[in-house]
């Protein structure tokens, strides 16, 4: 069905663009040999304008390539200080955390004070 629908789109599409050229070339306010001289004059220099277009084209394809690489760069140097940032971080915290376990773990002989206050008061016979 969507075949049949696009094969009606394109032959409507090709016989409008035909009716087009031919009301062009019959309404034309040049005769048919100037309107052939113009399109000689455009045939011969499509392929110099091709060759600008290329150049143009390639030379806006650097910009690009170059500013994609300097964004690159800035995104990779941005990215290592912040890895080195979080290391850093996490080295400092570790460190902190080891210094607070070293103070809150009791030494022996305040564990054994710690642990004879933990006996029941009244002891049954």
């Amino acid at each position: 069905m969507s075949n049949n629908r696009s094969g009606v789109f394109i032959g409507g599409l090709m016989l409008g663009a035909t009716i087009g050229a031919l009301t062009g070339l019959l309404m034309a306010p040049r005769t048919g040999r100037e309107t052939r001289k113009l399109l000689k004059k455009s045939a011969d220099a499509l392929p110099e304008l091709a060759e600008d277009l290329s150049t143009s084209v390639q030379i806006q394809a650097d910009r690009l390539s170059a500013n994609a690489l300097r964004n690159w760069d800035e995104t990779l140097e941005r990215l290592r200080e912040a890895i080195a940032a979080g290391i850093d971080a996490s080295q400092r915290e570790s460190q902190a955390m080891k210094r607070k376990n070293q103070s809150d773990t009791p030494t022996p002989a305040s564990s054994t004070v710690a642990d004879s206050d933990s006996l029941p008061k009244h002891v049954d016979n």
